[in-house]
């Protein structure tokens, strides 16, 4: 079987500020913009793997989600517990500094895990876990 991870779905409440993040601070490529406003759908990734995406959306605009579920993810985004994604570099302390210096939300500085990884973390704008680990 030859399958791979084409897209990653993450919500965004803001995509302009959405955009910043991946595009500015972590350097993604955007790949796709479709909609107005608030109602816009991003593709960004990185620029040396085409195959790979995430699909940055607007987390209420399924229709078959109740107002009850939409209030629901709003709170849980507020909070930081509705999505999150693990990143990979090669150098986890210059990424550290670049994306903080570009205004990334600090969770953790880069630290040695108990577990053998070397790694940090920060909040994307609508409160997404964004962790990077440094590759081994």
């Amino acid at each position: 079987m030859d399958i791979s991870i084409h897209a990653s779905f993450l919500p965004h409440d803001d995509p302009e500020a959405s955009l910043a993040f991946y595009r500015d601070a972590l350097g993604f490529e955007v790949r796709t913009d479709v909609g107005r406003g608030a109602m816009r759908w991003i593709t960004v990734g990185p620029p040396d793997q085409p195959g790979t995406s995430l699909l940055l959306a607007p987390p209420a605009a399924d229709p078959g989600v109740t107002d009850d579920e939409r209030r629901v993810i709003a709170e849980m985004m507020a909070k930081g517990t509705y999505g999150w994604i693990l990143l990979a570099t090669a150098d986890v302390d210059g990424t550290f500094e670049k994306v903080q210096a570009a205004g990334g939300e600090v969770v953790q500085e880069p630290s040695d895990q108990p577990y053998g990884i070397r790694d940090c973390a920060f909040r994307d704008p609508a409160g997404n876990l964004v962790r990077i680990q440094e590759r081994g």
